[in-house]
């Protein structure tokens, strides 16, 4: 081969910018339907390649700016197309410009190895060539990066983070081009295969560096996810512990009730008599808020909740054979419940008509499964997306975690969560196996 490589061409630059930017579109959520983001990402394309190829002869103190807004482009593409705040899709495309930097300069190098130097080769030839490198390298980073993306497709961008990534974009970018500004560094080469072999060795090194950082990235956010939601369960246990102490003592109240009567027998004053028997009443009310369900950990969450309710004038209706609970966890079972309950009772506090304050609670058999239905009405609007209920809290960053604990309790024991909304009622369906026994001893 000869010691000659002459330039990435412009539009092949285009192609692989746009081809980094659909590793990321894969990966994340969808802001539009498929035909709409094709639709996009087909009229960027254009408009890159067309910028690529009108930019290619300016000077070189132009060429940095021209590839500030190829960045650029390819920022607002994954923006375009996925669900991302405009910061998160500035770090991604960070990511995606030294994954196209890379991916450009070996294909190029690659080509001009197996045609020793034949930049005149057809240009069908040169085209499946593209095709085939371009298409591994995406197809590669595609499926390494799919199983380390959180489940809700969001990674939390912090400013942290977005500096650090780019700093390494800049540095990659500055060091990997050096040659082309000044050879006068012992960074850079002499000979147009010196300065390929170090745009290339140093744009793939620059892509492992960003990879590991999204990776850290990932986990920490997966990592904060499982001690938000482990929060939530010890806090629901909490609650439960506390609840069966006031119950506790409810039930003595109740039984100290024939003492107050014998008191009440023998009162002559009608005023003292009467202020006794509202006292009674009240107590006896308590009582009766109790419920007996059949599993006692049940018992004591959902009275909890029926004496909140009954003080916020909430009317909370419940048919429960709490007895198909009995293969469960205690702290499963104040998680589901406890922050089912809770989300309800959040939803219809927001209601001023108090005899729209409802909620219904069922656990029933259906087949082999245990079915569990939160449902209460809502008024105004409320936005589900795949599954989730977008949140209305002015912090976004640490929400729906109620939700969260609720699945990540029902996948435990193998089963599945559905919320789904119809005539301003919300339904929350849990449906669990009764044969999960063996998962919740294992």
């Amino acid at each position: 081969m000869g010691n000659a490589i002459p330039d990435i061409p412009r539009i092949y630059t285009a192609i692989a910018e746009w081809a980094a930017c659909l590793v990321f579109i894969a990966v994340l959520r969808p802001r539009f339907e498929r035909k709409k983001s094709v639709c996009i990402s087909i009229a960027v394309l254009v408009a890159q390649m067309i910028f690529m190829h009108f930019t290619g002869t300016v000077s070189l103190w132009l060429w940095i700016p021209c590839m500030f807004v190829a960045y650029i482009n390819m920022t607002l593409l994954i923006y375009g197309c996925c669900k991302t705040s405009y910061w998160e899709s500035c770090y991604y495309g960070f990511f995606a410009f030294v994954l196209a930097e890379g991916m450009a300069s070996l294909e190029w190098q690659w080509f001009n190895l197996v045609f020793d130097g034949g930049q005149e080769e057809a240009w069908w030839k040169q085209g499946i060539f593209i095709i085939v490198v371009y298409g591994l390298v995406v197809l590669s980073m595609w499926n390494i990066m799919k199983g380390h993306m959180p489940v809700d497709g969001y990674l939390d961008i912090n400013r942290k983070d977005w500096i650090t990534a780019l700093f390494i974009a800049v540095i990659v970018f500055s060091v990997s081009n050096l040659s082309f500004i000044t050879r006068e560094t012992p960074f850079s080469g002499d000979y147009s295969q010196e300065i390929a072999n170090v745009r290339t060795l140093v744009d793939i090194a620059g892509v492992a560096m960003l990879y590991a950082h999204w990776v850290l990235c990932c986990e920490n956010k997966m990592r904060m996810e499982l001690e938000s939601v482990q929060n939530v369960l010890q806090n629901q246990y909490l609650q439960y512990k506390q609840s069966r102490e006031s119950i506790e003592l409810i039930n003595y109240k109740y039984h100290d009730l024939k003492h107050q009567i014998e008191v009440l027998r023998k009162e002559q004053d009608p005023e003292k008599r009467n202020a006794f028997l509202n006292q009674m009443e009240d107590e006896i009310k308590q009582y009766e808020l109790q419920n007996k369900t059949g599993n006692g950990v049940l018992d004591t969450v959902l009275t909890s909740k029926s004496m909140y309710c009954d003080k916020h004038g909430i009317t909370l209706t419940s048919v429960v054979d709490g007895s198909l609970l009995d293969f469960m966890e205690t702290m499963d079972i104040c998680s589901i419940f406890g922050n089912a309950l809770d989300n309800a009772i959040e939803s219809v506090l927001k209601i001023e008509d108090k005899e729209k304050r409802l909620i219904h609670l069922s656990v029933s058999k259906q087949m082999d499964f245990v079915m569990i239905r939160v449902e209460n009405y809502y008024e105004g609007g409320l936005e589900l997306a795949e599954g989730q209920i977008k949140t209305t809290k002015a912090d976004k960053t640490f929400h729906g975690y109620g939700i969260k604990s609720i699945r990540y309790t029902a996948y435990k024991y193998d089963g599945a969560v559905d919320i789904d909304t119809e005539n301003q009622w919300f339904n929350l369906k849990i449906l669990i196996p009764l044969k999960s026994t063996v998962c919740a001893e294992k």
